[in-house]
């Protein structure tokens, strides 16, 4: 009765909070609202002007620096209290008006683009492997310069992860150390990376160093020191989280209906006294015991008995009941009380929960449960995601004028694999065409890529063209000349209803054949070896099925991989069975975007492997489509002489010839497996074959019978 008569009051005080909020506070609301709409449209890729807009608005998207002193107080009409006046001279506020048109330098970037420079380590100072990891991922990273001149963003090699004084991790005399940085410039255009802040009992945000002008990337971050589009929110990981790759999401097929054992579970520590206390105490108010199960113990720290309540032994014999990850498999949805370092004074909506969770319709339930897959495989599952999801946000944040919107962010693939660099205009990805009602392009480049010299008119390459040239979706030919030997005369290629380019390749390497030209006019690329051999038919019925799944490598020549046990890597095979994982580029059907991305998103070492070996390119290729798509690529109608017919035409001028070759892929694909963290690769056994392929039917009444006949 007690309980509900203090749960009575609070609701009653609240209440009145909030019609004084209302008919007090409408002025205060509406000097703010303009801000949260401002970042709202800015999250959607959406820029509403504003006549009452605070900050200066520049016709250059790229902005040039304001020092924030010079600027109107955004909060000028809101009342500050004499206390909020003290904590504005403490280190934890000194930045607090900091946005990113008043403490980043915009003309650092102009230049270089987005490029992140990381302090060289200092001798003697210690660095958690955390840290180590996430200045590993920023250095792996496209964004990476080791030349501070090149630079647009800096990130201190001083570990500022953990910044409770208790914590053997703790960085002393960090405050000194950083100002002695040369470049610190009092932290402008400088990232600061923060899991934990502040110590026992109070557990405050203080990182225990001036941050001047610095942007944060910050766990458990409270939004009264969260600075809106310049600092980032990072989710807190343990040591143990993995540097690249990370586990794939638990969800492995959709239950229908969606519900589990559990509607609600939380397990975890109570706290019995200091800050974060009362917001896990609360949980056994809402506790049943059958499908809400919220488990609290009080049995942790070393004199918990001091200060033990007479729920704790109920408590605690209840909590060893449970398996944690029982519960965590078991359950439709997961509470996420604050703790110690982030109190919640507003705990009673929480407790609304069980009602608002059981309202929830079964198809949302569903709808979110997939979502956290994707969120959590985009961007969460490793440091490296993390850190790449950090620097992606703040170049939106730099580059608005081609920054990515909520669909990217929120719709497969998601923001790391979608660059906006390549294009601002979602029709020019393949992953979008349903969302914008578009139809797959209608027409394919043939691009050749020619390594020996021209000598006769029977040659394959040439054979090969005049096939091409003659399918109804082929819209020019592209040869790239990678061969030592001068280009051939005009005269020596064979004329065709179709444009014919050659380009003669300058570092004439084999990543060449990825590169984004501008020859390239359409969204789909037919990929070809110049001793390719495939009909028209074949080119047009590969087209046909690359259409309905244009966000895949399409094509012929398949190839496997596996994982050896007595050797432990993987290994390579190009035999015959009944699955694959790789269609080779040899003769294959994708989007061009994947040129952009081979040579955009890949490290330059991997590249260099290819091009050193003049091999593997296929092999990263497919590499590359796997991880965006997180899907197998698509074999069309069996084509067995392929490599047979190849080598017998060629003999030893082939590379499949070398005995040296299968070796090389089966370092490649260690090396590319060690990159991604992960082995993106996925089996398949599903073949596609025209309908009435080798069906007892009249030849007449198919519509590639010609593929039958080869």
């Amino acid at each position: 009765m007690q309980a509900k008569k203090r749960y009575f009051i609070l609701l009653s005080a609240g209440s009145c909070l909030a019609l004084l909020f209302y008919f007090g506070g409408l002025q205060f609301r509406a000097s703010r609202s303009h801000s949260r709409r401002e970042e709202h449209s800015g999250r959607n890729g959406l820029h509403h002007p504003s006549p009452d807009h605070f900050w200066p608005r520049f016709p250059d998207a790229l902005r040039p620096f304001v020092p924030w002193d010079q600027l109107e107080n955004e909060d000028s009409s809101v009342h500050v209290s004499p206390r909020q006046k003290r904590d504005a001279n403490s280190s934890i506020y000194k930045g607090k008006k900091c946005r990113m048109e008043s403490c980043f330098d915009f003309t650092l970037c102009k230049k270089n683009g987005f490029k992140v420079y990381v302090y060289p380590q200092q001798k003697g100072e210690k660095i958690a492997e955390s840290y180590q990891n996430i200045l590993a991922a920023i250095e792996g990273s496209r964004f990476y310069t080791s030349d501070p001149s090149q630079a647009c963003l800096f990130v201190l090699s001083l570990d500022t992860l953990d910044r409770d004084q208790l914590s053997p991790q703790y960085v002393h005399n960090l405050r000194s150390k950083v100002q002695s940085l040369h470049l610190w410039n009092n932290g402008r255009n400088h990232l600061i990376f923060n899991l934990y802040s502040g110590t026992w009992p109070d557990y405050t945000e203080d990182v225990g160093f001036d941050i001047g002008q610095a942007m944060l990337a910050k766990a458990s971050i409270s939004t009264e020191n969260f600075r809106p589009n310049f600092d980032v929110s990072i989710p807190l990981f343990s040591k143990d989280h993995p540097r690249t790759g990370g586990e794939r999401g638990f969800l492995k097929f959709n239950t229908i209906p969606p519900l589990r054992k559990y509607m609600l579970v939380f397990k975890g520590k109570r706290y019995l006294t200091g800050i974060g206390s009362d917001t896990r105490n609360a949980l056994y108010h809402v506790h049943n015991g059958e499908d809400v199960v919220l488990l609290t113990t009080c049995k942790h720290g070393k004199d918990w008995q001091k200060h033990k309540d007479s729920r704790c032994d109920r408590d605690n014999t209840e909590y060893e009941k449970y398996d944690y990850r029982e519960m965590l498999h078991n359950a439709t949805f997961c509470l996420v009380p604050r703790g110690r370092r982030l109190g919640s004074f507003r705990f009673l909506e929480a407790l609304q929960i069980p009602s608002t969770i059981r309202s929830i319709h079964q198809d949302k339930i569903l709808a979110l449960r997939q979502q956290t897959q994707f969120l959590w495989e985009a961007y969460f599952s490793s440091v490296e995601k993390i850190v790449l999801t950090t620097l992606e946000i703040i170049q939106d944040r730099i580059f608005k004028h081609i920054s990515r919107n909520s669909l990217i962010w929120n719709k497969h693939p998601g923001g790391l694999f979608v660059l906006p660099q390549y294009s601002s205009y979602l029709g020019d990805f393949p992953y979008y065409y349903a969302n914008l009602g578009l139809k797959p392009p209608s027409k394919f480049t043939a691009v050749i890529h020619a390594v020996t010299p021209l000598v006769s008119q029977s040659q394959p390459v040439l054979k090969l063209l005049v096939a091409a040239a003659k399918s109804q979706y082929c819209a020019q030919i592209i040869v790239l000349w990678n061969c030592d030997k001068p280009l051939p005369a005009k005269h020596r290629w064979p004329a065709t209803a179709v444009p014919v380019i050659v380009i003669e390749g300058e570092s004439k390497v084999m990543s060449s054949r990825f590169l984004p030209y501008d020859n390239i006019i359409t969204d789909a690329v037919l990929s070809l070896d110049e001793d390719t051999v495939l009909s028209t038919t074949e080119v047009d019925f590969a087209f046909t099925v690359w259409q309905s799944f244009p966000e895949r490598i399409v094509g012929y020549p398949a190839r496997s991989h596996f994982w050896d046990n007595s050797k432990e890597r993987w290994g390579y095979t190009s035999k015959w069975t009944n699955d694959y994982s790789m269609v080779l580029t040899g003769a294959a059907i994708y989007h061009k975007y994947y040129h952009y991305l081979y040579s955009h998103y890949l490290p330059a070492s991997l590249k260099n492997m290819v091009d050193q070996l003049a091999n593997c390119e296929d092999i990263l290729m497919n590499f590359l489509v796997s991880a965006v798509t997180k899907l197998p690529p698509i074999k069309v109608t069996q084509k067995k002489q392929y490599k047979e017919t190849m080598m017998g035409q060629t003999s030893r001028a082939s590379r499949w010839a070398d005995p040296d070759h299968f070796a090389q892929r089966q370092s490649c694909m260690n090396t590319f497996a060690s990159w991604f963290g992960y082995m993106p690769l996925i089996h398949s056994q599903m073949r596609l074959d025209p309908v009435l392929f080798k069906d007892q039917v009249s030849i007449l009444r198919k519509k590639y019978r010609d593929i039958e006949r080869l």
